[in-house]
């Protein structure tokens, strides 16, 4: 029996999803698959049936970003839980190194690798808001301080270091809701925010692991467009820091939202 699942989270019609399903299908290690979705339609159907996957609906409708991500994540039966967001790929060895790290530290509460973008069509690995990422996540190479609170929250008080869909869930520690709140674009900083209170590890596998697709149409793009991140981003530094300082960080963070313009610097080939 599987202890890990990918919880495929499709929203109307993605022309990247069965890129998604192909990614999680050609696994190494044996994941349970399944489609979840607040708008079900015939596209995500006729997909789901060519790959015979079962698509779960949820009859509420989408009451926003973050409750359809807790909506997945209890979709998932198995102690390990993957929400793959359907425009992104992972690497054929992504859930056996997070079944390997799980086997390893059972009182982890999220796991999860180092990802690259996917940027007209290219692989980016290296560009500046990588690198920034990787920095703020290096004292959690140290699996001796995953657990230390103060550790865990380093990766996140200078901005939101941690890839929503390359976490790994361990719902024998983690319980929904996770992510539920009003916020559009903040809710995975929120959720890893709320979670570093909690007792138990954050583990960090320092591996380019699975591939996020940066492209005109998706849900961050859009609401950066729409200048709704800014203030989102004051709310959650307040949790770390006092206003002042929060208010410099933000300013400084807020041109990490310029990198997902589509540039094709340090690309290679998917």
């Amino acid at each position: 029996m599987p202890i890990h699942t990918f919880v495929i989270l499709a929203y109307k019609e993605s022309a990247y999803l069965e890129d998604c399903i192909k990614s999680v299908l050609d696994q190494s290690a044996e994941s349970e698959v399944l489609i979840a979705t607040s708008t079900p339609n015939a596209f995500i159907n006729e997909t789901a049936k060519k790959y015979d996957l079962r698509v779960i609906v949820n009859e509420k409708g989408s009451l926003g970003i973050g409750y359809d991500f807790d909506f997945a994540i209890g979709c998932g039966k198995t102690p390990l839980v993957t929400i793959a967001h359907q425009d992104d790929v992972y690497d054929r060895t992504y859930a056996e190194e997070m079944i390997k790290a799980y086997g390893k530290y059972g009182n982890a509460l999220i796991i999860f690798p180092d990802y690259y973008e996917i940027r007209n069509g290219f692989k980016t690995y290296g560009n500046k808001n990588l690198r920034i990422k990787k920095t703020l996540l290096f004292p959690l190479r140290f699996k001796c301080w995953s657990g230390r609170k103060f550790i865990k929250r380093s990766a996140l008080r200078f901005g939101d270091a941690i890839c929503c869909p390359a976490v790994t869930f361990n719902t024998l520690k983690v319980s929904v809701p996770v992510f539920e709140s009003d916020l559009k674009c903040d809710i995975d900083w929120l959720a890893w925010e709320r979670l570093s209170r909690e007792k138990g590890r954050f583990i960090y596998v320092h591996k380019p692991l699975m591939g996020h697709r940066i492209h005109s149409g998706s849900t961050t793009t859009d609401i950066i467009n729409d200048n709704a991140r800014t203030a989102e981003d004051y709310i959650i530094l307040r949790k770390f820091w006092p206003k002042p300082i929060a208010r410099i960080i933000q300013k400084l963070y807020s041109s990490s939202e310029h990198s997902n313009d589509l540039d094709k610097k340090n690309k290679k080939r998917p």
